[in-house]
């Protein structure tokens, strides 16, 4: 659609009308609640990375927990090893929290379980409200199946910030074929979703990490108590894989993951029988998972 006037159709907020506009003044009304943890939501039409904005305004004690940072559009999205994330206007969820466990007595070694949590949050949402077999590969990314076979649709980034962590999310929903960043990406669409409007998507997500992150600060963040362990674990398509592991310094590690322990590491356990815990790393799945 060509807008009449002219003007670049990037800027026009209905130049896709398959692609309309978040309304935030709903999602306010639905989502901040007195008694609940989200305590303010904006919408911004475009920007570099909702993640660097809502760690500057944490920074600045500008926003406090519960904050919600949306945008239609990111320039410099980035997931981990900066990766760039990067999708056409309004085809997606782009959005940050704010959270500070630290207010809820959660240890700061405990803390490293936000990603993973986050995790479960968006796969059992998007299982519920959307209807597609999700499934997550550890440490950050949602996976959908698409024609037979599993594609990464989102990723997850958190950051220290003002006290806290800010955790980002970033989903595939409207995305066509030959609009994908890469060939081995997936989206809502693609994968047959019954639901692509995007503000129960949002509204299903964020409801969903509220009570994950509220069971688990209700635990002091032992993930164990609040069950995210154990969710994860049924969730997590990596394990029962044969794995490659990129580890800091160009190390690698080959095995089979077995388990994600108490501290959130990828449990593997190599050809000569050795265990080892990987907090970091690239992981690259080698053969199908159990059927």
């Amino acid at each position: 659609m060509t807008p009449r006037d002219g003007s670049d159709a990037h800027d026009n907020r209905w130049s896709d009308l398959d692609r309309p506009p978040l309304g935030v003044a709903g999602l306010r009304r639905s989502l901040l609640r007195g008694e609940g943890l989200w305590s303010s939501l904006d919408v911004v039409p475009r920007t570099g990375s909702t993640n660097t904005d809502l760690v500057a305004r944490a920074a600045a004690g500008t926003a406090q927990e519960g904050a919600v940072l949306v945008a239609e559009e990111q320039s410099a999205g980035r997931g981990r090893l900066d990766r760039q994330w990067t999708a056409p206007p309004r085809s997606g969820l782009f959005f940050s929290v704010l959270v500070k466990p630290g207010e809820h007595e959660v240890p700061v070694e405990r803390w490293g379980w936000l990603p993973l949590l986050t995790g479960v949050a968006v796969a059992s949402a998007l299982s519920s409200t959307a209807g597609v077999d999700t499934a997550l590969k550890w440490p950050n990314d949602v996976l959908l199946t698409v024609g037979g076979e599993e594609r990464k649709a989102g990723g997850i980034l958190a950051e220290a910030a003002g006290g806290g962590v800010v955790v980002g999310v970033g989903l595939n929903v409207s995305l066509r074929a030959e609009e994908l960043p890469v060939p081995g990406a997936g989206s809502l669409a693609l994968a047959g979703a019954k639901v692509l409007d995007r503000e129960p998507l949002l509204r299903a997500v964020l409801r969903s990490f509220e009570r994950w992150y509220g069971e688990w600060c209700a635990a002091e963040g032992d993930p164990g108590l609040s069950r995210v362990q154990e969710a994860y674990a049924a969730g997590c398509a990596t394990l029962g894989r044969s794995v490659r592991a990129v580890l800091p310094g160009d190390r690698e590690l080959v095995g089979e993951a077995v388990a994600v322990d108490g501290d959130g590491r990828l449990v593997i356990v190599t050809d000569s029988g050795t265990r080892e815990a990987v907090g970091a790393g690239d992981i690259v799945h080698l053969r199908p998972g159990p059927q």
